[in-house]
């Protein structure tokens, strides 16, 4: 019986195969990284609304900010303002935002004709679906 002997590897195959072993290990290493990291969360989503109300032509622009800090993505956000006067509701608004992915924020803004200013302006977070 004679053995097959294997034939030695050449300085070159010992290299690609050292490099594709650390490509294979970054490769591996950022995977469980990112596994172990991921917000797995739905979305937080806060409402804040900017303290310059501008008034132009009779009518009063309220800016407002919202920001997506949770791990998923919303879609369809409807952020909603409501003025009280005198505990009346004089005004509504409603707007709608197509998509807003983890740690994104949009701004925007509701137009008044009464004075936000002389009653009480609520903004909220009405609701949004997932993709």
């Amino acid at each position: 019986m004679t053995k097959t002997e294997q034939p030695k590897r050449s300085i070159a195959e010992w290299i690609t195969f050292s490099i594709a072993s650390f490509i294979l290990a970054i490769i591996v290493s950022l995977v469980g990284y990112t596994w172990l990291n991921e917000k797995n969360q739905p979305p937080i989503l806060s409402l804040t609304k900017k303290q310059t109300i501008r008034e132009i032509n009779g009518q009063f622009y309220v800016p407002f900010e919202v920001v997506n800090s949770g791990g998923d993505t919303a879609e369809s956000v409807q952020i909603m303002a409501e003025l009280l006067i005198n505990g009346k509701v004089t005004e509504t608004g409603e707007q709608q935002i197509d998509f807003l992915s983890s740690g994104e924020s949009e701004e925007g803004a509701f137009i008044f004709s009464h004075n936000p200013r002389q009653g009480q302006l609520n903004l909220r977070v009405g609701s949004y679906k997932l993709p």
